[in-house]
């Protein structure tokens, strides 16, 4: 599985050659020094871990400086792993760039989703609403009834409710990678991904 963390900067819009308009997210990808190389015999699975993104290093707790300095590397604000990654040619310290994604690839960018806060069920789960007519005048976005009276008697678990929406891990899938730029670090992808702007992201290779 290759992959590479990024950041969200923005959305774009790109024409084709036929002149076609192409809604397209933008990625600061990487570089991405690789911070350590785990194995089966010695961690119980293969797997590489990532750094992405530069800390002061007064802002870093002295276990992530330990950790990072075996591999010679400056403080990085996000680690994550990649696991059954080819790394032959990879140690610690190695850097992983923008390069490994090509024009036309298909991968899945998983990111934390915009925080909404409290909200109602309409926005929340896309309820209806009910009927402002028969004298109801203040049921137009309530739930309705969420339990039975003589049976259950209860209200199930996991019923949609009002409560807190967004601010979840949310995997994206099967986005198109329409241009990559290897001097700036930037990779164009067709339609949005999670998060917000300078919002963390992970990129997986299918």
């Amino acid at each position: 599985m290759i992959g590479l963390l990024g950041k969200k900067t923005g959305m774009t819009r790109i024409f084709d050659e036929n002149g076609n308009i192409i809604p397209v997210s933008i990625i600061e990808a990487g570089p991405c020094p690789v911070t350590q190389i785990k194995s089966k015999e010695k961690d119980g699975y293969d797997a590489i871990q990532v750094g992405f993104d530069e800390r002061r290093l007064k802002s870093t707790n002295k276990p992530l400086r330990g950790h990072l300095d075996k591999s010679k590397i400056s403080p990085t604000r996000i680690l994550a792993e990649f696991r059954n990654f080819d790394k032959k040619d990879l140690s610690p310290g190695s850097t992983l760039k923008v390069d490994l994604f090509g024009e036309g690839d298909t991968i899945n960018v998983q990111g934390i989703s915009k925080g909404k806060g409290f909200q109602g069920v309409v926005k929340r789960h896309g309820f209806g609403g009910g009927s402002v007519t028969h004298g109801q005048s203040d049921r137009l976005r309530a739930p309705g009834s969420i339990g039975a009276s003589s049976y259950p008697s209860r209200v199930f678990k996991g019923q949609k409710m009002a409560g807190r929406m967004g601010g979840a891990i949310v995997t994206v899938r099967n986005l198109k990678v329409i241009k990559v730029e290897k001097e700036t670090n930037l990779i164009y992808v067709k339609g949005a991904i999670p998060g917000h702007i300078n919002g963390y992201v992970k990129l997986i290779k299918k």
